[in-house]
């Protein structure tokens, strides 16, 4: 496998920015087609190496070579610069959050299920992380996730509480975890809840959202393929006011927390500065060694007035347009959704690429060995839902980050108002994407 030596990708005017992005059609090709096969990741540097071994293995049984480059910072920003030069990667696997906009844009084409080899040994829940709002696949499914709560174990213990099963146990804890000095420093140092809520990739709406669902609200409603706006109906507006709660009236969360991204809020949970984090599995095995397997523990998320829906999610293969090796393309997603290539990449230390396999014939308790994971896998199964499949949700989430790091930092005295204002904003992006009912 050759790997890409690292390069200065050019900026690019705002003028060549905005066509890019306004751009429906797909990127021409200009790729010399003996040149090797280019993959980009959404990685870290840790996720970097799991990726290069199945790169590596999938070479040494196709004999395509591949060009990888993994990115860890301004992701979205690289690719966007690629597609407005016309030389997009050939293969990029990231979040399903990209999916909307990739098609929007014409970056990804569509895929036939039946033409892909495996493809009917991918579980029909994973197939959906793929498909558009037309109904059509523009994705082959890499990889599925549930949020789960993570929270420190000999804290909890120390201060006598239960394992939290409702809002009101998960709040008590984060109340004492802020207040009762859970690490016997005897110093005033430590907060109940951590939050990715910056307002970068709408983060903060990917945080809330399982907390709104799970108190009977939405950001949008479905019924039928058509949407309306739910995010100022009763429930989501009580939905925030307990967050809003949170953040300003007990200030239990996390000073800086609406700054943070994911990145950035990880090593606070490692540092012993915050006790209860919503987040992906993805961290368990890192967290196992920087925090201590025995020191925390991992449990589906407490119930709220609506139940425990939470946010589940995955990767997917996208087949960028404008490639001179669609050939390639395909190898490598049919490599990938294999019971090796899924093994193999959920075995990544300290970090898996793969979470939960949506190859229906890995077995995650045995792949894992770990009940950890098989309560992420029961929560996946049970209470996982995604964001709904509008031809573009990402300005539905970003415009819902803004509204509520706002709220959380302003602090009004009550969120309706705001929500009313957002809500007006998503009904005209629904009628602007003519999803609307």
């Amino acid at each position: 496998m050759r790997r890409r030596t690292a390069t200065t990708i050019a900026t690019l005017s705002v003028a060549a920015l905005l066509a890019g992005c306004g751009s429906s059609t797909p990127a021409a090709s200009n790729k010399d087609p003996n040149k090797p096969l280019e993959v980009w990741t959404r990685s870290t540097e840790a996720t970097a190496k799991v990726y290069e071994k199945i790169f590596k293995s999938f070479t040494e049984k196709t004999g395509v070579q591949v060009d990888y480059k993994p990115i860890f910072n301004d992701f979205d920003k690289q690719v966007q610069q690629r597609a407005a030069s016309k030389d997009l990667p050939d293969v990029v696997i990231t979040d399903t959050g990209s999916l909307g906009n990739f098609v929007k844009q014409g970056w990804t084409t569509e895929v036939d299920r039946g033409d892909l080899a495996g493809g009917g040994d991918i579980v029909d829940r994973a197939w959906n992380n793929g498909k558009g709002a037309d109904g059509k696949y523009y994705a082959v499914p890499y990889s599925t996730q549930a949020m789960v709560t993570l929270i420190r174990k000999d804290w909890r213990e120390k201060l006598g509480k239960p394992i939290p099963t409702t809002w009101e146990e998960l709040d008590d804890l984060a109340r004492a975890f802020t207040r009762d000095d859970p690490d016997g420093n005897g110093q005033n140092d430590t907060y109940g809840m951590l939050v990715p809520g910056t307002t970068d990739r709408g983060y903060l709406a990917w945080w809330a959202a399982s907390y709104i669902w799970q108190g009977g609200g939405d950001i949008l409603e479905e019924d039928g393929g058509k949407f309306s706006v739910g995010i100022d109906s009763p429930e989501s507006t009580r939905a925030v006011e307990r967050l809003r709660k949170l953040f300003c009236e007990d200030k239990v969360v996390q000073p800086g927390s609406l700054t943070l991204g994911t990145n950035d809020a990880h090593p606070l949970f490692e540092s012993g500065k915050s006790g209860i984090y919503l987040t992906g599995p993805y961290m368990i095995g890192r967290f196992d060694k920087s925090v201590g397997k025995d020191r925390y523990e991992v449990i589906a998320s407490p119930r709220g007035p609506a139940g425990a829906t939470v946010l589940g999610e995955g990767e997917n293969i996208y087949r960028m347009a404008g490639s001179a090796k669609t050939a390639d393309q395909k190898k490598l997603a049919e490599y990938l959704i294999t019971p090796e290539a899924q093994q193999a990449g959920m075995k990544g230390d300290p970090q898996p690429v793969v979470r939960l396999p949506v190859n229906k014939n890995v077995d995650v308790n045995a792949t894992y060995n770990d009940p950890r994971w098989a309560t992420v896998a029961g929560v996946y199964s049970s209470e996982a839902r995604p964001f709904p499949s509008v031809p573009n949700f990402t300005p539905f989430r970003q415009k819902t980050s803004e509204t509520l790091n706002s709220i959380f930092a302003k602090c009004p005295a009550d969120s309706s108002a705001e929500l009313k204002t957002l809500a007006e904003a998503l009904k005209k992006e629904l009628e602007n994407q003519k999803a609307s009912q």
